[in-house]
């Protein structure tokens, strides 16, 4: 009896505690609560002061009880998110802008979709060539190396070719140490060698960018009557230019329908890849997105027209890696057509003499072509002199 009466005891102080505790809590919560009060009032009684309710405790900028401090980091913090530029002394008025919120949504898109979804795209690439090379082969010259040739291109052709080919391989190359060095390369060469490395690639990719626009703008005075449509397209598009069915060789002219959709991937890519470039190469000085989008939004668009030069900056970044990485893989499939994906193609562009048999199912008009303007070269020597 005497231990039911001590244990009886012991839980009614522990229910005294646990009862002054909660009177205690409301106690405090009711002193805050008054201090806010009070606080509020003594704000509405300033002139002119207005009172602004914060959803983080704020009241006009002051936190109640001073818990914080004076003023709520939460406020103080959206103000400067805002944008609003503060006072400097240097003549960029830009630098007294603390914090550019876009520039957290550049950051998410070029660190995510763009670099995660370029990565497939070329590995996707390179899956989808080697799935080609498993399953077709080497394309052959049917009817074997005939040991005679036919030019296919000149030196001025093909110097204008190799100035853009070897430009854009360095300046590929370069530019995917910027986008995915920091991830691969970084942990296997260690800071020092990495660092030198892409200072390196920088200065490649600055000063080579050059030479790529001047192959870009001398491939199109070459070829460009020679790149437009003909009926002879549409026939090599519907037989899938023979690249899967053996036997096959629709008719052709200097380029077939392939070409000249690498070709104007080229020019047109390579002319967005260069303005998007010299937009980064001289910062601040190009407004291409809101000239652009204004154009867009004549069409019903809804695209903003008043963008900062910092938004400007970052839209031509991501601009650049997209096509950058497209072209990327185009090339990719060109280079494999040009090597080992067919018979006799390289030559076309290493020694600029083709075979005959090869000439003769892959462009035979062309060939054709070639061989009356011959003759009729031939006959004109052949002319007695008046």
């Amino acid at each position: 009896m005497t231990h039911m009466f001590a244990f009886s005891a012991l839980r009614g102080r522990r229910f005294s505690v646990r009862l002054s505790l909660i009177a205690a809590a409301v106690l405090v919560a009711g002193i805050a609560m008054l201090v806010g009060i009070d606080d509020a009032a003594a704000q509405q009684a300033r002139p002119g002061v207005p009172i602004v309710t914060d959803p983080y405790g704020a009241v006009g900028g002051a936190v109640p009880g001073d818990a914080l401090g004076n003023t709520s980091d939460a406020q103080f913090w959206r103000q400067i998110r805002r944008g609003a530029p503060g006072t400097v002394s240097i003549p960029n008025a830009q630098a007294g802008v603390l914090i550019r919120s876009e520039g957290d949504n550049w950051r998410a898109w070029r660190n995510g979709p763009v670099t995660v979804y370029g990565a497939w795209v070329l590995l996707g690439t390179i899956g989808l060539l080697a799935l080609f090379f498993a399953l077709r082969g080497r394309i052959r010259i049917d009817s074997g190396p005939s040991g005679r040739t036919v030019e296919r291109f000149n030196g001025v052709e093909r110097f204008a070719h190799w100035l853009t080919a070897v430009s854009f391989i360095l300046l590929a190359l370069t530019g995917l140490n910027l986008l995915y060095g920091r991830n691969t390369l970084l942990p296997v060469l260690g800071n020092e060698v990495f660092a030198v490395l892409t200072q390196a690639g920088k200065y490649v990719h600055n000063y080579v960018a050059f030479a790529f626009m001047a192959g870009l703008v001398i491939m199109f005075v070459l070829w460009v009557r020679d790149n437009l449509p003909n009926r002879y397209d549409l026939i090599w598009l519907a037989k899938g230019g023979g690249l899967f069915t053996k036997g096959v060789h629709p008719p052709s002219k200097k380029f077939n329908a392939g070409q000249k959709i690498i070709f104007w991937l080229v020019i047109l890519g390579g002319l967005s890849l260069s303005l998007s470039g010299i937009a980064l190469l001289f910062p601040f000085q190009f407004s291409f997105f809101a000239a652009t989008f204004k154009v867009l939004n004549v069409f019903g668009l809804d695209l903003p027209t008043q963008l900062s030069p910092t938004m400007e900056m970052q839209l031509s970044q991501l601009w650049h890696a997209i096509v950058a990485l497209f072209m990327i893989a185009v090339i990719m499939g060109h280079i494999y057509i040009g090597s080992i994906g067919m018979e006799g193609a390289f030559d076309a562009m290493g020694t600029g003499r083709v075979d005959e048999n090869w000439a003769r199912e892959h462009h035979s008009i062309w060939l054709e072509e070639v061989r009356q303007a011959g003759a009729g070269e031939g006959a004109e020597r052949r002319q007695p002199a008046e």
